[in-house]
């Protein structure tokens, strides 16, 4: 039997902690494979704004200071590879950036390869199709002319044939998150594409280590009692050739891999653990095994799997409108009662003045305000100071450029005791609405090629 596939994660989400995959190769050198999550639904909405400015912007910039920070190690015979949605929009233009980094490096013997084809905006956009929201039903009429980007959610048998073909490093666009891990499995073990039990597995694996450090105790519900929580570990699975994984981190990191810490990431995000939905297969987890074998190691077996769905889904993002955030420090007595008075004081003298706002929000941060429904246990006339943030959000600019002009003057023409307008005046920022539907897989042909 073959030995277990070593795969880590060193990216929950873009934006997450610099340095991770250095850490990684030095903590683990044995490793097979490193993956990179960067892709939340939002993030291909951000990089359609960045690329508007620039049109060499549509990719996660970050991944060329990862492959940067891994040089050595790939100079000193390490051959971990990497797998990553780093492409975003523009996964070609983000192969090529890292093709500059590793012929300046001296590294251009590492093969690098792309997955594109999930960009699916012409064909959403077109005339007379139809893409209903997943959520709401509606119709995509109502945001057509308002869309930004539409990608399908590729799987892992393109991952696995740029692996074949001897790709070191493999960047993609959007795929599903799992996909990321399945498709090092796929490559290495040589399983079949109907192989649903073992995709299924290896889908559960790449599920553990897609968020980070979660399945190490990020965000858990014992996060106080962990060890050394300000240091935790990233994540690796050992895959085993029936599709079955150990969930590990390296020796020294901080958290805690347990059977509390894995359960709750199987569950995070999942939907119906009877019948979870990915491009490579449909999986239950209803009889998963959860086995822990030794400190910081947790078995995960028994994952069963169906054939996976005729369709792809598609994350669309619309244009919805501008926003904006104010926010002020008051303090002393009555510091609620005063700070929601002169919250309200403020959008009514804005409405007076012919601003109209789709909605508005204003909050006293500290009396359970930050999550609304949830009573805060603590009456607000106890209460010395709180947090005032006021939010408005608009279909067009000029309203909500007006209210972040109207913020400071709260400090003179508001109550007493306001104080800590520290961080200047609000910034507007555009909004975009979210557009999940599906599309059949015959119409998305996805395109793998190396570049070097």
């Amino acid at each position: 039997m073959p030995a277990p596939l070593k795969i880590a994660n060193a990216a929950g989400f873009w934006g997450d902690q610099p340095g991770v995959a250095a850490k990684l190769v030095a903590q683990q050198p044995d490793l097979d494979f490193i993956t990179f999550d960067y892709l939340a639904e939002v993030s291909l909405s951000i990089m359609a704004i960045l690329r508007a400015k620039d049109p060499a912007a549509g990719y996660a910039r970050d991944f060329i200071e990862v492959v940067r920070s891994l040089e050595e190690f790939w100079k000193q015979g390490g051959r971990t590879r990497l797998v990553s949605n780093a492409g975003g929009l523009d996964p070609v233009a983000c192969a090529e950036a890292v093709r500059v980094e590793l012929a300046r490096a001296n590294l251009a013997h590492l093969k690098i390869a792309v997955l594109s084809g999930d960009d699916v905006h012409a064909m959403v956009t077109s005339d007379g199709a139809e893409f209903q929201n997943l959520e709401t039903g509606a119709g995509l009429e109502e945001v057509r002319d308002r869309l930004v980007t539409a990608n399908a959610y590729l799987g892992a048998e393109d991952i696995a044939a740029a692996l074949r073909a001897g790709a070191d490093i493999v960047i993609t666009g959007r795929v599903a998150d799992p996909s990321l891990t399945v498709g090092p499995c796929l490559a290495h073990f040589g399983w079949a594409a109907t192989d649903y039990d073992r995709l299924a597995g290896a889908t559960v694996a790449g599920h553990l280590i897609e968020c980070g450090t979660q399945v190490c105790g990020g965000i858990s519900t014992d996060w106080l009692e962990l060890p050394d929580s300000h240091a935790i570990g990233f994540p690796l699975v050992e895959v085993s050739a029936d599709g079955s994984c150990v969930v590990t981190k390296p020796a020294g990191t901080g958290g805690a891999v347990t059977l509390r810490t894995v359960k709750e990431q199987l569950l995070y995000e999942i939907g119906d653990p009877g019948d979870y939905l990915s491009p490579d297969v449909s999986v239950s987890f209803l009889a998963l095994k959860v086995d822990a074998i030794a400190e910081n190691r947790v078995r995960v077996s028994g994952a069963t799997g169906r054939a996976p769905p005729p369709t792809y889904k598609v994350s669309a993002t619309y244009r919805d409108g501008y926003k904006a955030h104010g926010m002020l420090t008051v303090f002393g007595h009555d510091a609620v009662k005063k700070a929601r008075h002169a919250g309200e004081g403020l959008i009514r003298r804005l409405h007076d003045d012919g601003c109209v706002f789709r909605e508005h929000l204003i909050e006293c941060l500290g009396t359970g305000a930050s999550v609304r429904g949830v009573a805060s246990r603590v009456s607000d006339t106890h209460l010395i100071e709180t947090v005032l943030r006021v939010s408005v959000a608009a279909d067009t600019k000029e309203p909500v450029e007006r209210f972040t002009r109207e913020i400071a003057p709260l400090v003179t023409c508001g109550p007493q005791g306001v104080t800590g307008y520290a961080s200047g005046r609000p910034k507007v920022m555009p909004i975009f609405g979210y557009w999940p539907c599906l599309i059949d897989r015959s119409l998305v042909q996805p395109i793998v090629r190396l570049v070097n």
